[in-house]
């Protein structure tokens, strides 16, 4: 194998790949990248087992044929290269080694054969569809912030993506939740995915979309089955193993008859959140919300480093009350929300409060109450 690329070339088709390789790895072949020269282009191929990640670039192909060699070192040389250089890469006559050559370096790396990559793609997906980055793209950003990091609720680990019905249309829901805290986002259903099976989208699967996504005018290619989903992203081909589990009924979660309406300008109510929290407990992290008839005051007491309150004019007419909550999760869930208005639907200072983005249908946050 002998091929020549531009090193920006390289260093963009690398970055797509190597972040699936984990850094410490007990079976040496998931540590390299697979890079296979053929027809005018370099394609290349990383796995962890769960997820899969296929990318080509454009190279002048000398001689065809394929290696596997370490992703993090080949990136981290090719990262260093001068801008502007073209790279090649040859593979020994033994095929013991690649060499790597731009202008005067000259790097030589061990190779493992292809023969022991493990291949994930198999497999029949019984829906396809296509449909915008951008729609993916906010699904994502709405729901990311809540998926659970607690690996023995393995099922909670990931974004559920289904579909249903709602008055005579056909959406596509994304749900996280870590049991403190739940988001939803939703939009029309692209042509194709009606009774697609629901699936869990692994958290690192999410991550990685996320960033694979450069472009959110384009559209993407989806490919799914009750065990994978394969994603087309431009020249990036994304396949990825699915949490085979079941996602709890959230919408037994949502509250329904909450009465106690509060509106509030989302920029000032994050500020005042901020401000007040920056001396709560790293732990706790509570801040509690105390309500009247068009005001707000939001107050944090720490025993170790002091007090905070601060108030805002609000548009809330119902009965005097006191809740707490988790500071930074009241931050993630700000940061989402597009209009200049968040609306809090509440019941008591124990039940789970509603919170909607005045500016997004569909879109909504679920927060459970702490004891302040």
């Amino acid at each position: 194998m002998k091929v020549t690329l531009e090193r920006a070339d390289l260093l963009k088709s690398l970055n797509h790949v190597h972040r699936v390789v984990e850094r410490r790895n007990t079976i040496p072949i998931l540590s390299n990248v697979l890079l296979k020269a053929e027809g005018g282009e370099l394609v290349f191929k990383a796995t962890d087992l769960d997820l899969e990640v296929l990318e080509t670039a454009p190279a002048m192909v000398e001689a065809p044929g394929a290696t596997t060699v370490p992703a993090h070192m080949l990136h981290d040389i090719v990262k260093k290269l001068p801008d502007g250089t073209q790279v090649t890469l040859t593979l020994s006559e033994d095929q013991s080694s690649l060499s790597i050559d731009a202008g005067r370096s000259h790097f030589t790396l061990p190779v493992l054969p292809i023969a022991d990559f493990p291949d994930i793609t198999a497999g029949e997906f019984s829906h396809t569809f296509a449909i915008p980055a951008r729609d993916i793209k906010k699904l994502i950003d709405h729901t990311q912030f809540a998926i659970s990091t607690e690996e023995t609720r393995y099922y909670l680990n990931g974004i559920y993506v289904h579909t249903l019905d709602v008055d005579g249309e056909t959406l596509l829901r994304a749900v996280a939740t870590d049991g403190h805290r739940l988001a939803q986002a939703q939009l029309s259903a692209p042509n194709g995915s009606a009774g697609m099976p629901g699936i869990i989208i692994p958290r690192k699967t999410v991550s990685e979309i996320q960033k694979l996504i450069e472009d959110p005018d384009a559209d993407l290619a989806v490919e799914l089955s009750e065990a994978k989903i394969r994603l087309k992203i431009g020249s990036v081909v994304l396949t990825s193993k699915l949490i085979d589990g079941t996602f709890p009924d959230y919408e037994r979660v949502i509250p329904k008859g909450n009465d106690k309406i509060l509106r509030v300008e989302n920029s000032l109510f994050a500020q005042a959140v901020d401000r007040v929290s920056t001396v709560s407990n790293e732990r706790g992290r509570a801040v509690k919300l105390s309500l009247e008839q068009g005001r707000l005051v939001l107050s944090v007491s720490n025993p170790e480093s002091g007090t905070a309150t601060d108030e805002l004019a609000v548009d809330y007419g119902s009965d005097a009350m006191e809740i707490g909550f988790n500071a930074r999760y009241l931050l993630d869930i700000t940061n989402q929300l597009e209009s200049d208005s968040a609306q809090f639907s509440l019941a008591d200072s124990g039940s789970p409060t509603l919170i909607q983005d005045e500016g997004s249908i569909g879109t909504l946050y679920v927060l459970m109450p702490m004891r302040v």
